[in-house]
């Protein structure tokens, strides 16, 4: 019994790790109250925004964003392309996944980039708008 509730425990925490991640892909989506166009509108966010996914209905997605504010957003206006969002006041990149690294490029706070993959030791591999790419600390963004 005790095994397994720990089992169900493990899957549960891993479930819950494992968030879904979805970014606006056409140039805005219009967040809202309801899931229903007609519902009230709160607020527009641009292209490459990403938001977490909390309920998926068929044409309507219910997500959290950086604020942890949630809203409806049109699954249309949604792709699968992750992208992160600079929470730190600046994410310096680095070439290598290491704190010594030389530096890739930097990113000021509410720049979205795109998430390559999730490295080991807390850091993320992304890439810049202008096709740079480098290693930033995971705690410097949101959405991964």
């Amino acid at each position: 019994m005790r095994a397994a509730f720990a089992a169900l425990l493990a899957s549960a925490c891993a479930a819950a790790a494992a968030a879904e991640f979805r970014s606006v892909e056409d140039n805005a989506a219009v967040l809202y109250d309801a899931p229903s166009r007609a519902a009230t509108p709160l607020y527009v966010v641009s292209k490459h925004y990403p938001l977490e996914v909390i309920v998926n209905l068929e044409a309507w997605v219910k997500v959290r964003d950086h604020t942890g504010a949630l809203a409806w957003a049109e699954r249309k206006s949604l792709g699968a392309r992750r992208m992160v969002l600079v929470t730190a006041t600046l994410a310096e990149a680095r070439q290598r996944a290491e704190d010594t690294a030389p530096a890739a490029f930097g990113a000021a706070q509410n720049v979205a980039l795109e998430l390559v993959e999730i490295a080991p030791g807390g850091w993320l591999r992304v890439r810049h708008a202008d096709g740079a790419t480098g290693y930033v600390r995971a705690a410097q963004v949101w959405g991964h």
